[in-house]
Order: structure tokens, then sequence, then C-alpha cells
């Protein structure tokens, strides 16, 4: 579906990114997957860019497929492979940047209904750095050094924050109201998943993505968590107000919302409503990353979650 829609619609065709937008049918044909998220599928092909722009909602990249692909967010460059997760806060310039030979795609959820509903969206188009946006050596790029896949890319936020074990600079002073830390790595998270299985000898856990330097989550709006259930396994029946925007890196399985089962595959996304019941069984090792709204629901005291007994 990816690549048709690469053939057919160019990136600047109606607007300067190429998305397949998920609209609920609940929602009366409102264009978001939930009252509070819009979700979407972006692709881009290969030798391809995104121009920059900038915007009030903010956003979160997970990467569903291909390799080679980085964004720029306010002149920092993020190197994205599959699995990865990236931050693009708000009011924060990005765009997106292929030089390689493979398409990428990736999941993209926005905040936007909940700016919308508070009448704060606003938008701002960016200039194209100098040199074109094909170079592959644009702004914060490290342009002696190439590999086959383009320009070894060097994020600044990911080399002050991203040292991990708990080890952070001795300032910080004067950060911003999201994570300082902007992408969070596949292998990291695979490591955290399984050392938790191990000490909790357990069959389904759940790691949070967090701020590294305070408590709480990567963002004002939107909590992520990628969850890991190993085959053969049926998680409890759980329920909580809000919305989660879920989707299958890895693995095949069963998820049950309401009594209603549907089957899981990599690459598929499903939405779970406020207060809906939601179960997983495992077929092989799923790895399903979920984004919500938890952290305006716990700001304003309407969070609750429970588990349901069978």
């Amino acid at each position: 579906m990816g690549r048709r829609a690469g053939d057919l619609v160019p990136v600047d065709r109606g607007g300067d990114r190429r998305v397949l937008a998920m609209s609920n049918p609940g929602l009366d044909g409102a264009p978001f997957i939930s009252s509070t998220l819009w979700a979407a599928v972006q692709y881009l092909q290969p030798h391809e860019s995104a121009p920059p722009h900038r915007h009030t909602p903010a956003a979160l990249r997970f990467v569903l497929d291909g390799e080679g692909v980085y964004t720029l967010v306010d002149g920092d460059p993020i190197s994205m492979a599959r699995g990865d997760l990236v931050l693009t806060p708000s009011w924060t310039f990005h765009e997106h940047h292929n030089p390689g030979d493979v398409p990428m795609m990736w999941l993209d959820v926005l905040d936007l209904p909940m700016v919308a509903a508070l009448d704060a969206v606003f938008f701002e188009p960016g200039a194209a750095p100098e040199g074109g946006p094909d170079t592959g050596l644009g702004v914060g790029l490290d342009a002696g050094s190439k590999t086959d896949r383009g320009p070894v890319l060097r994020s600044a936020a990911e080399r002050r924050w991203g040292a991990g074990a708990g080890l952070v600079p001795a300032d910080t002073s004067g950060l911003p109201a999201h994570s300082p830390l902007l992408v969070y790595r596949r292998r990291d998270t695979d490591a955290a998943l399984d050392a938790l299985l191990e000490v909790e000898d357990a069959a389904d856990v759940t790691v949070r993505f967090r701020d590294p330097v305070r408590d709480r989550d990567v963002m004002p709006t939107m909590r992520c968590e990628m969850r890991r259930v190993l085959p053969g396994t049926t998680t409890r029946r759980e329920r909580q107000t809000g919305t989660r925007v879920s989707a299958v890196l890895d693995g095949s399985g069963t998820v049950v919302l309401n009594g209603e089962s549907f089957d899981l595959s990599p690459g598929d996304v499903f939405v779970v409503p406020s207060w809906c019941t939601q179960q997983l069984y495992a077929r092989s090792r799923l790895d399903v990353f979920t984004t919500s709204d938890s952290p305006v629901l716990e700001a304003l005291g309407l969070h609750r979650t429970e588990r349901v007994d069978v």
C-alpha cells in the first residue's frame, strides 16, 4: 500500500507530507483516529525529502519499516531505523530526508484533536537548508564521514542525553517541557524488555519511555510504551480512561477489544477507546508500541485504570 501511494501521490501534492491518515468511523467523519489523537502512516521514497515546517501539535514517529532516513528537529539530525521512537515536540521545525535507495514507512501520532479543541493550532513553513534537501549534508551533519546509506548523523540531543544508565549532564537548567532526548533506540528498548522478562520471570512486560532527567513522560500530552508478550501467552483483561493507539512491530497474535477479536501482524495499527477492555494473545513473540493521552488525564485528575476479572 505504501509503495502504491508513493507512486500515485507526490510529497508536495496538497501539502508537504505523504501520509495515509486513519479516520475512525465512530467520529462522524472527523479525520482522527480518536477524539484526542491523530494517527497516520507516513511514507518516504528513496532520494526524496519532506520540507521543513513546524506546528503547535506535538508529534512522534515510530518506525515500522525501512532504513536510511534522517529527520532534522530544529536543525538536530536524527537517523531513523526500524523500531526507533523519534520525538517532534510542539513548535519545533522538522523535515525528513531519504538519501538512500530504500523507502521508509513510520507511524505518526499527533495530539492534534486536543490542540484543535483548545483553539491553539498554529503552523509555519520553514526554509530548506543551504545546499538543497537531497545532498545528505544538511544542518548538523558530519560531512566528513559517510556510509553506503548516506552521511553519518551526530545528534547533539542523543549525545548529550542518551548515555543511559541514569547518567545525564550535571547542569539540567533551562530544559524544555518535553524530554530533551529526541530519539529512543530499538536496541535499548529490546535490552530493557529482555532484562525485565528475566528479572520478573514473566511472559508479559511493558517498559515506558521517560524523560531521562525528570520523572515524567516524554511529552506533556502523550505517553509512550513498548510491550512484549511471549508466545502462547494471554494477557489479563484491562481498561483505562483515555485513548491508546498501538502498532505491532514484530510478531503475530490477537487483540480482543470489548469482546471483539482482531488478528495482529507486523505493521498493524489499532485504537483502544476510553474504558474499552483490551486483552492480547501472542502466537509468536509480540512487540507492541503504544502511545496514549494519559499525561493529560493524569494532570486533570481523570486517569483511571483497572484489571477486569475474566
